[in-house]
C-alpha cells in the first residue's frame, strides 16, 4: 500500500510555530515515527508552501497511490484549485488538521476541501495523521 502525506503552507514550521496549538515536535521527526509504526505501508512525505506545487503533487500521484493524507493548512479555507485537483484524481484523500479548526477563528470553520474528500479528521494533534493512515488499512 502506498500513501502520500501531503502538507501545505507553514507546516514546515511545526515544532517552532505556535507550540501551544501545534506542539513541539517537528513533522520530520513525527514522520519517522509514522514510518516505523506503519512499517508495512510505503509512506511518502511532501510539503510545500506553494499552492501550485500541492496541485502538481496531487496530479502526479493521484492515479497511482492508494491514499493521500492531506493537511492543506490555510489553503483548506481558500483553495478552489486544490479542491478541483482532488475532484480530478482517483486516489482517495483524507483531510486532516492538527487543531480543531471549528474551535478557532471563524474563517477556519469553512473548508473548500471537505466536500471533495473521503473523510475529515481534526483536533487530535499529530495523531490525526495516524488516524487517517489507519482509515486506509
Amino acid at each position: 500500500m502506498k500513501i502520500l502525506v501531503l502538507n501545505g503552507p507553514n507546516l514546515n514550521l511545526l515544532g517552532k510555530r505556535e507550540p501551544e496549538i501545534y506542539g513541539s515536535a517537528t513533522f520530520e521527526d513525527y514522520f519517522e515515527k509514522l514510518s516505523n509504526k506503519f512499517e508495512t505501508v510505503s509512506l511518502t512525505y511532501f510539503q510545500s508552501n506553494h499552492e501550485g506545487e500541492l496541485v502538481d503533487k496531487l496530479h502526479e500521484i493521484g492515479f497511482s497511490f492508494d491514499g493521500i493524507v492531506l493537511n492543506a493548512g490555510a489553503y483548506t479555507h481558500t483553495s478552489v484549485a486544490i479542491a478541483d485537483a482532488i475532484k480530478g484524481i482517483e486516489t482517495p484523500v483524507i483531510e486532516v488538521h492538527i487543531s480543531n479548526t471549528h474551535a478557532r477563528e471563524n474563517f477556519r470553520k469553512h473548508s473548500y476541501l471537505s466536500p471533495c474528500v473521503k473523510g475529515v479528521i481534526l483536533g487530535f494533534g499529530l495523531k490525526s495523521y495516524d488516524l487517517a493512515i489507519e482509515s486506509f488499512l
